[in-house]
């Protein structure tokens, strides 16, 4: 039998048919799009995660200091001083899969203006080697060195919304900026940062687009820190190898309390271990949605299985006729099976469309990102095809075994 007079003898099947073979293609149809959909759902969010975690620092491992009310405070400094730069150094001393580390702290301000214009911005006192652990870009100038920082340099990088507040439209380089009682000069411009979300797997993420960031020696030294307040508020370390993170942070850990004298003033953050969970949740909804699909897929199986079965009851007389004038049990099933698998691919385009367009709702409505990939196509595509030819094979063998005597006697 010539393969594609069977395809456009079964598209003039579905033809005539059309809406009992729409009707059949519901399944097939909603089970595509639900697994075109869920996979461009699925890599938009890992694509997304991926993104927020080189943010964070892949090889990163993050400190934070814990806030407390200054009754609490005062208890826990009797024991800990809380975050300090003499934490990094004997980190950085012990600890030999560490790289670097650097120190942060959030500078309580009363004012930040340059000229007429005053801000609202966050201000961030840093080791020089924090903007490359933090993975930050320029769009202007440079960042502030070593040299700078050892000489307590009254220099500042400005964050994309910080450098609108201040100056509008023009260029920042040069120009100073008053923190407090204390001018800055502007000597680089932060690009845009665009956060997809303000939390990643309950850890919250900072938006640097509204920082200035100083030396952190400029800001213990020339601006004012409250008593009992630590010297830090947050340590960057940066692991050698990413499969040597997790023996390091455990390290890390039980360094930093012998150093804070068993107080759990601070916490650790892990961007590769956060990323491994969100890879495990995400895995999760891929089951789930995964399932869903596969139920319609089923249902528009036993669809596909009922109506063939249904077409070799009402074409037993052409069944009949073609075996009469030498047509072989084979070019009868193959037909039959064409037709089950012409009926699975184009409910199978008509899913890519749904899939699509499921695709644009979520983005436009929800905000959601997502990512069609080639594959995705293709593997709906495949799921299609494989069910037409699973479900269409048993009304094809149906077909195939009539006995043409016995057919011309039935009608």
């Amino acid at each position: 039998m010539n393969f594609q007079a069977g395809i456009a003898q079964s598209l003039d099947n579905l033809s005539k048919r059309k809406l009992r073979s729409l009707l059949t293609m519901l399944g097939i149809i909603f089970g595509v799009g639900a697994v075109i959909s869920m996979l461009s759902i699925g890599a938009g969010a890992e694509d997304q995660a991926l993104q927020l975690i080189r943010q964070m620092g892949l090889r990163n491992i993050i400190i934070e200091g814990k806030d407390y009310d200054p009754e609490d405070l005062r208890k826990i400094r009797e024991k800990s001083l809380g975050l300090s730069r003499r934490d990094v150094e004997s980190l950085l001393a012990v600890t030999p899969n560490l790289k670097r580390g650097a120190g942060k702290k959030t500078v309580k301000t009363y004012q930040v203006l340059s000229g007429h214009r005053k801000v609202d911005s966050r201000v961030v006192a840093v080791d020089a080697s924090y903007f490359s652990m933090g993975n930050l870009q320029l769009v202007d100038g440079s960042f502030f060195d070593h040299q700078e920082e050892a000489l307590y340099g009254q220099v500042c990088v400005l964050g994309a919304s910080a450098k609108q507040g201040l100056f509008g439209f023009e260029s920042a380089l040069g120009k100073t900026v008053k923190i407090n009682n204390t001018w800055f000069s502007t000597v680089g411009v932060i690009a845009d940062q665009n956060l997809s979300r303000e939390e990643f797997q309950g850890v919250k993420l900072q938006n640097t687009n509204n920082d200035i960031y100083i030396p952190l020696s400029t800001a213990l030294k020339k601006l004012e820190v409250k008593v009992l307040e630590s010297e830090l508020d947050g340590i960057i370390l940066e692991v050698e190898s990413e499969l040597k993170i997790q023996s390091t942070t455990l390290v890390v850990s039980q360094m930093l309390d012998k150093l804070h004298n068993g107080e759990p003033d601070f916490s650790l953050i892990v961007p590769e271990q956060l990323y491994r969970q969100n890879q495990q949740t995400q895995k999760i909804f891929n089951i789930v949605m995964g399932c869903i699909a596969g139920i319609s897929l089923l249902v528009g199986g036993i669809g596909i299985m009922n109506i063939m079965l249904a077409n070799v009851l009402e074409r037993t007389h052409e069944i009949g006729i073609r075996r009469a004038i030498g047509a072989r049990r084979v070019d009868i099933r193959l037909q039959f099976l064409i037709e089950a698998v012409t009926i699975s691919v184009v409910g199978g385009t008509m899913g890519v469309g749904l899939g699509f367009a499921i695709a644009g709702l979520v983005v436009y409505y929800a905000g959601w990102s997502t990512i069609i990939t080639t594959w995705s196509i293709l593997l709906a595509f495949g799921v299609s095809a494989t069910i037409g030819i699973l479900f269409g094979s048993y009304p094809a063998v149906q077909a195939s075994r009539l006995s043409p005597i016995e057919v011309l006697r039935y009608e």
